[in-house]
């Protein structure tokens, strides 16, 4: 029987945030106003979390040292991340066999955001759809292989 292989912990991290920066480089600058296509669970969510990230650091660190500049950078990568962000909406509803302008729900006080989630956690349509070829799954690429021991 193969053996199988186990990451460390520090290993997990590593591969982890390679991961999230690689989606976020995939949606923010590969993708930024593409409304075609399918996106993955996890292609959308790590640059959900890579933007959540970036935008609430830059503005703790504005807020810790006091510096207006970060606090402007901050909003400027915010109001910048809002195309790509709803693009990647759009192409994630579109891997469920929803049409895009479902993005719209969210509008509805209360219900309409909580909606909308549950509609961007849906499993995607194995296969083709009417938006395109499958998008890869929804499950993490395989890690690579840990390095040799010695």
């Amino acid at each position: 029987m193969p053996r199988r292989s186990t990451l460390t912990n520090a290993q997990a991290t590593i591969l982890n945030g390679v991961q999230l920066i690689t989606y976020w480089k995939r949606a923010f600058l590969g993708n930024y106003a593409n409304f075609k296509g399918r996106d993955s669970r996890p292609e959308f969510w790590w640059f959900y979390l890579a933007n959540l990230i970036l935008t609430y650091g830059l503005f703790i660190i504005a807020g810790i040292t006091g510096a207006g500049i970060i606090g402007l950078i901050g909003l400027l990568y915010g109001l910048a991340a809002i195309i790509p962000g709803i693009a990647a909406g759009v192409r994630r509803l579109h891997d469920t066999g929803k049409s895009g302008w479902l993005m719209l729900i969210s509008l509805i006080p209360l219900i309409g955001g909580i909606l909308l989630v549950v509609f961007l956690a849906q499993a995607g349509n194995p296969g083709p759809n009417n938006y395109g070829a499958g998008a890869g799954g929804d499950t993490m690429p395989p890690p690579p292989p840990p390095p040799p021991a010695g």
